[in-house]
């Protein structure tokens, strides 16, 4: 198991190679720096921290507890089935179920407090999907991995899951001039999930898809103008800082007035420099110890 972990991280990181080279030679969206706004915080905070945080959170203390209690994986209800039809079964599954869960998403104000940060980047590149709220990765990889262990899967089918949803979720999100021609009615690409992060009236309500683009052109959600957006991100002022983003997301503020409305928050700003070089210094000492997991939630759409 812990081969296979090392073998879909090493797959991983060159996947994130050849996108940055892609992205440098064949630019959606030309002029894009590389370390752009919110580069570190979607690395360091979003990617390495959170994803590790969740990981721990969601296997150790909900999927275990739920597997001890109801004692389904002893069934082996998918233990016969092999494990690439394991792997297919639960990829469709899942993926139709984030369909409707991001659509509902985007008509649910409450809902929408959850997804509002990934939508937040006005420069959409690889690392732009790492960047979501908390409780929107807590609420989507525990109903995708809490089957794969419940039902009884083969224990590789979790990393191999992992590392396709990342695979997907760094290339839908790459700032990469692809033409996918007759594909894209059937798998989602950066073609029509960068119109999805546009700051466009009429797409936002469109392109929910993360990996089957199916789902958008069966369900009449797709959107494909055959032209590129003119920006991206949010019409509202929305926070830089990660911590700030998740306050925003149940405590709408102005942060201009932080310091006269908000003074726990005004502490915070103060303090948050030296936290910030702590945490990088961190992830500095964590990435030269061990690869990142594939866990992160790059399929967030």
């Amino acid at each position: 198991m812990k081969q296979v972990e090392i073998i879909t991280t090493a797959m991983l990181l060159g996947w994130v190679a050849v996108v940055i080279l892609l992205e440098r030679r064949f630019p959606y969206r030309k002029g894009l720096p590389f370390f752009r706004e919110g580069f570190w915080t979607d690395l360091v905070l979003y990617t390495f921290v959170q994803s590790y945080l969740l990981k721990i959170i969601i296997f150790d203390y909900i999927i275990q507890p739920l597997d001890q209690h109801f004692a389904l994986s002893r069934l082996h209800l998918v233990t016969a089935w092999p494990v690439w039809v394991q792997v297919l079964f639960f990829l469709v599954t899942h993926d139709f179920y984030i369909y409707w869960f991001h659509r509902w998403q985007h008509h649910s104000p409450v809902l929408w407090r959850t997804h509002e940060a990934h939508h937040s980047g006005k420069q959409v590149d690889w690392l732009a999907g790492s960047r979501s709220h908390a409780v929107e990765i807590l609420i989507n990889q525990t109903i995708e991995f809490a089957p794969i262990v419940l039902l009884g899967a083969d224990p590789v089918v979790v990393p191999i899951k992992a590392l396709i949803d990342a695979v997907w979720g760094i290339y839908i999100h790459a700032n990469i001039d692809v033409k996918s021609g007759r594909l894209q009615y059937f798998f989602n690409g950066p073609e029509m999930h960068l119109w999805h992060h546009a700051d466009h009236q009429e797409v936002f309500h469109a392109n929910f898809s993360t990996k089957f683009a199916v789902w958008d052109w069966l369900f009449g959600t797709a959107y494909f103008p055959g032209h590129k957006p003119r920006k991206w991100g949010l019409y509202y002022a929305f926070p830089k800082d990660y911590f700030l983003q998740h306050v925003f997301s149940v405590k709408r503020f102005d942060e201009r007035q932080l310091g006269r409305r908000f003074p726990l928050l005004r502490r915070y700003n103060l303090l948050r420099p030296i936290l910030w070089r702590r945490l990088r210094g961190l992830a500095k000492r964590r990435s030269a110890a061990q690869a990142p997991s594939v866990l992160a939630d790059s399929s967030a759409a």
